[in-house]
């Protein structure tokens, strides 16, 4: 089976979810925190998070524009690999304050990540 179409599928999806949560995380701040479930937020310094932010979109961008640009497409799968690697800190994070759905849905994000760069390492690279 090629693995192309269903990665390019999951990049895309992904890519998404991180650009929303990293805008939410960078220039949604002040309209986050006050929201009762990201009462997270206000445990760590606003320029981390919004450092974090600004990261999480570059990670996000770099899911698809290396591989569509033709330029450094292994950096693709390292993008991936390293949103990975974010959401298993922000999985510890959230653990330590109990906060069990933000758990989840960084498990789903980080398991689908770590997916994606396993399928462009090894599968289906470009």
């Amino acid at each position: 089976m090629d693995w192309n179409i269903p990665l390019w599928i999951l990049q895309v999806v992904v890519a998404l979810a991180f650009i929303v949560t990293g805008h939410s995380h960078s220039m949604g701040y002040e309209r986050s925190i006050a929201i009762p479930r990201m009462a997270w937020m206000k445990a760590l310094p606003v320029n981390f998070i919004r450092a974090m932010g600004i990261l999480t979109i570059a990670g996000a961008v770099g899911l698809i524009l290396p591989a569509v640009s033709g330029v450094a497409p292994w950096l693709t799968p390292l993008a991936a690999l390293m949103l990975a690697l974010l959401m298993a800190c922000a999985i510890v994070f959230h653990f330590t304050r109990r906060e069990f759905p933000h758990i989840a849905f960084n498990t789903i994000l980080g398991v689908v990540a770590a997916a994606i760069a396993y399928g462009r390492f090894a599968i289906s690279p470009f």
